[in-house]
């Protein structure tokens, strides 16, 4: 739809608001056409039309998880929204939803794996808002998972933006009311087995009650200062990583890594150099006491065994990290000489 022809949003204060976030959002990251994963809820009802204002070309994408009866017709009517308000395109993705980790892990896997797929290249717009991040962060500290769970969302992790990580998410609903739209609430969104339900429901009210108010946006601005330290810190794990590969004079080889190179640097910036080079190798995000482990190879060497950091790439085996010879190596063992050992 031509710009000319694309219907006037009110000029109210949240959409306002929302407005000035996308268009900050699209400036900062040079972005012009982009893909929104609109559920129809409020949040990413209220990014869509804001984005719709705001860039050349806006195409949504409605993810049908088929995981409650009836969904094909909220998919629809989410459809419908995007077309009123001008998206260039709108369509229904349905995906199936299954998986280790939990239906919300499961759920979540596949939504972003279908816009992915749906993208064309372009930037995918997701409608996490300042109570997400806040919320990203309880569970952060919750599972004691360090500077890397705790700092939250990226403001773009590509192909994923985020430009209401700034905005309430009152003023989303609130938006919704001065575009004259109902929002869908999705009644996963109020269902007390989920761990970031009773978060949201239970834990920050109860923070803002106790701290008089303003906890979530204290969080929120937590994640923004983390994610500039830990910006920092995983640079210096990129220069440490690549002295411990060796260089091309020296080349040792990606499977393995220099163990001296990795003891001239802090704990925190090797076990970061060491985390980069696990998940390259194949294991999947490896957790605190993983990491640890590996680090002990190099900062606590007495002669231990290897450390298995995930599963190999045959039914029965595993991944593990052993040091030879002043090297990290990862090597792919069978499970039963794990237990063995």
């Amino acid at each position: 739809m031509a710009a000319a022809s694309r219907p006037l949003l009110p000029e109210a204060p949240a959409i306002h608001e929302i407005r000035r976030a996308v268009r900050a959002w699209l400036t900062e990251y040079d972005a012009t056409a982009v893909v929104v994963g609109l559920s129809g809820g409020a949040d990413s009802a209220a990014l869509t039309a804001a984005a719709v204002a705001e860039a050349a070309a806006v195409h949504a994408v409605v993810v049908d998880h088929r995981l409650q009866a009836g969904s094909d017709m909220v998919a629809a009517r989410a459809v419908e929204f995007a077309e009123s308000v001008g998206c260039a395109s709108a369509r229904v993705q349905v995906v199936d939803v299954s998986g280790r980790g939990g239906l919300e892990a499961a759920a979540r896997h596949a939504r972003y794996r279908a816009l992915d797929d749906a993208r064309c290249g372009n930037p995918v717009l997701l409608g996490h808002t300042l109570d997400d991040q806040a919320e990203t962060v309880l569970l952060g500290l919750g599972r004691g998972s360090g500077l890397r769970s705790i700092r939250g969302m990226a403001p773009f992790d590509d192909p994923w933006g985020r430009p209401l990580l700034g905005v309430r998410r009152d003023t989303t609903r609130l938006a919704c009311e001065e575009l004259g739209y109902r929002p869908y609430e999705d009644p996963h969104n109020s269902d007390p087995r989920f761990t970031r339900v009773r978060l949201r429901s239970e834990v920050l009210p109860l923070l803002e009650d106790v701290l008089g108010g303003g906890a979530a946006a204290a969080l929120a601005r937590t994640a923004a200062q983390l994610r500039e330290d830990g910006e920092v810190l995983d640079a210096a794990a990129a220069r440490v990583l690549a002295d411990a590969l060796g260089t091309s004079d020296t080349p040792i080889g990606p499977q393995q890594l220099d163990t001296a190179a990795l003891a001239s640097a802090p704990p925190a910036v090797r076990r970061r150099a060491v985390r980069a080079w696990l998940i390259g190798m194949g294991a999947s995000s490896p957790p605190d006491r993983t990491l640890r482990a590996v680090d002990a190879l190099v900062g606590e060497w007495h002669g231990q065994g290897p450390v298995a950091v995930g599963r190999g790439p045959e039914r029965g085996t595993r991944l593990v990290v052993a040091r030879r010879r002043g090297r990290l190596s990862v090597e792919f063992v069978d499970q039963q000489r794990c237990a063995d050992d």
